[in-house]
């Protein structure tokens, strides 16, 4: 009990961020008091830093990155594209717009989706002028497609860089399995979305309205550097694979480089446009807190008693052949991700299946069924992730509240549906190769 009043205290900290206390200082509070109290030890500290530090400093990587594109104006670029090429019809905008918050999404991460495609989409709705309930359906959508697009590779999203690491699975090997499904995760998010704000999405808007994606371009260097870099990185992450170096080396060399580039460190007396200082500081450190601080009150909980009572549970799920134990893996950590957030949902998952004692390939499939129910589960509550919450923080501050009733009268109908057909795309695709 006194594990799970510190867990609670601590996530209720991290939701409501008092000022001048952000998510890291929040959950590193929580993880002195579970010291404190006996909960966690100093040796524990080793083992949590053990799983998170890759993952933490490959976001890190990814979102200074995502930052300097932003800068350089490469997201809004792409999305006034995606504006022209809907050539006024509204029901083929909708799926553009989908299209490219799942290609954010799988490149840049589920929270750099979050971050940098929802100024951009708002930007655009106002400018098309749409009304109320039609900006709604698309603010939506933004905010959905970034978690339920966030499977195809290791650093689509936190979750997937900590459960890859935790089970030594390689970026290639991951991607063989998760891009199929991913895919089909799209497909259903296109299909359910557009299902349920079928009346919302308007027939036709003005495309004189929308700018020259050309204007978008503040910093020709980057945005020339932008495609090769992307290219090389992507193709580094899967050649490197074989030699198991950290995701976050590679990422961070990739992130030096646009520093490089942006700073115009080799062009000395050729002035910045994009400034790297501030996005350094803009960067978001207090992750790095925030993953060592909350994993250790989360391992604290798992050592009292989670851990072993959903190791149990899934013990006796991996018993009933393989399609109920990738389904009732997948929705178990939805429902567990949707009221404790996702990245401590994570961490108790993986402790629980590593103590299963399950046919390999059962339990493969549960190991990539609770990456995919930590992924789509958290759209069933505005607490269930990170990028849901940085999300309504981008929404309010461009004001644009979406209250908790509203987003979980949404999430509870779109969410299981997705979820149970991405589950249903594991099960099938992964025997097969």
């Amino acid at each position: 009990m006194l594990a799970f009043a510190i867990f609670v205290v601590t996530l209720i900290f991290v939701i409501w961020q008092p000022k001048g206390l952000g998510i890291g200082w929040s959950a590193l509070a929580g993880a002195a008091v579970a010291l404190a109290a006996g909960v966690v030890n100093f040796g524990d500290i080793a083992i949590v830093w053990d799983i998170v530090w890759d993952a933490t400093f490959t976001f890190v990587a990814l979102i200074i990155i995502s930052l300097i594109l932003d800068e350089a104006g490469f997201f809004e670029w792409a999305a006034l594209h995606i504006a022209r090429w809907g050539n006024g019809r509204g029901r083929l905008l909708f799926p553009l717009i989908i299209l490219l918050g799942a290609m954010i999404s799988a490149l840049f991460a589920n929270d750099g989706a979050a971050l940098l495609l929802t100024p951009i989409v708002l930007a655009i709705l106002v400018r098309l002028e749409f009304r109320p309930q039609a900006a709604l359906a698309f603010i939506i959508t933004t905010g959905f497609v970034a978690d339920s697009a966030s499977l195809p590779l290791v650093t689509s999203n936190l979750v997937n860089i900590v459960s890859a690491n935790f089970f030594d699975v390689s970026f290639s090997r991951y991607a063989a399995v998760m891009i199929p499904v991913d895919i089909i995760s799209i497909l259903a998010t296109f299909l359910v979305l557009g299902l349920y704000f079928r009346k919302d999405i308007p027939k036709r808007y003005s495309i004189d309205r929308i700018d020259a994606p050309a204007s978008a371009i503040r910093d020709q260097q980057v945005f020339r550097a932008a495609f090769p870099v992307l290219t090389v990185l992507l193709i580094a992450l899967f050649v490197t694979a074989r030699w198991h170096i950290p995701i976050s080396i590679i990422m961070g060399v990739a992130a030096l480089i646009l520093m490089a580039i942006a700073g115009r460190w080799f062009t000395p007396g050729k002035t910045a446009v994009v400034s790297v200082s501030k996005v350094v500081r803009h960067a978001p450190w207090q992750i790095v807190l925030f993953s060592v601080g909350m994993y250790l009150v989360v391992y604290g909980l798992g050592n009292a008693w989670l851990t072993n009572s959903a190791a149990g549970m899934l013990t006796w799920l991996s018993q009933q052949g393989e399609f109920i134990a990738t389904l009732g893996t997948g929705f178990a950590a939805a429902i567990l991700a949707s009221v404790m957030n996702n990245m401590p949902s994570t961490l108790i998952g993986a402790l629980a299946i590593d103590q299963v004692n399950a046919p390999a390939l059962t339990r493969e499939l549960m190991v990539y069924a609770n990456v995919i129910g930590n992924d789509l589960g958290p759209k069933f509550t505005p607490i269930g992730s990170l990028a849901t919450l940085l999300w309504l923080h981008v929404l309010a501050g461009k004001g644009h509240r979406i209250t908790w009733g509203q987003y979980m009268k949404v999430g509870l109908v779109l969410t299981p549906p997705v979820l149970l057909l991405t589950l249903i795309a594991l099960v099938v695709w992964l025997p097969m190769i």
